[in-house]
């Protein structure tokens, strides 16, 4: 009767703190319950998707990443719009047909950000890029202030582009290195290819600059 009973008390103590092979398979996928019953997010750097669908950052780093995305995708897409005109207020050849080629790379980095987006399985997005935003004022006031058709106003207008440039780098610098922390290779590997191109288009305008603009530039006058 005692081994009976024995047996019994064991089966109610496995059955108590055992899980189940619904609550096992829900630990290894990385989803658990929370006390109030919210779905709390995986451990593994992986996005999950909250009740009403909506995306949730599994980190702070991925957060920061995501936001950084949609910062470099609206500051792209802006500059598909800014370097024509910028091209139109240049008076060089050279000049305008760096700002030309680089056109045609931009509007290739908006491509390659939507990808990247569709990679890391998110909604393409814009948000406002307030730094980009007064680089691109800064460049209009210098083609104000400068006169039209002079070698100084395709000097402000390099000058303006790599302020662009540098911005470029450095955020897609960045982004291809979280990338790789966040193990989103493939990602980091398509942000890589832009990284190189906005570099090449900094060193073209630096070789634009030195040999032909500054120098014409330095010789004009100032005209009251």
């Amino acid at each position: 009767m005692c081994h009976l009973n024995c047996n019994y008390l064991i089966i109610l103590i496995k059955n108590y703190f055992m899980p189940t092979t619904k609550t096992r398979s829900s630990l290894r996928a990385g989803k658990t319950k929370s006390a109030n019953g919210s779905t709390a997010k995986p451990a593994n750097g992986e996005t999950s998707k909250s009740e009403n669908g909506s995306e949730q950052e599994s980190s702070q780093l991925e957060k920061l990443f995501t936001d950084s995305l949609k910062d470099i995708y609206w500051a792209e897409k802006q500059l598909t719009k800014t370097l024509p005109k910028m091209k139109k207020a240049a008076t060089t050849d050279e000049l305008k047909s760096a700002i030309e080629e680089h056109l045609t790379q931009t509007e290739g980095h908006v491509k390659r950000l939507e990808q990247v987006f569709d990679i890391c399985g998110k909604k393409v997005q814009a948000k406002k890029c307030d730094a980009m935003e007064g680089i691109i004022k800064e460049g209009d006031s210098i083609v104000e202030e400068t006169q039209e058709g002079s070698m100084t106003r395709d000097a402000g207008i390099i000058m303006a582009a790599q302020k662009v440039e540098h911005y470029e780098i450095a955020t897609y610098g960045s982004l291809v290195q979280i990338a790789k922390t966040l193990g989103l290779n493939d990602a980091a590997e398509v942000l890589h290819l832009t990284l190189d191109e906005e570099k090449q288009a900094d060193e073209k305008l630096t070789e634009v600059a030195e040999w032909h603009v500054n120098q014409a530039a330095e010789k004009e006058a100032i005209n009251n």
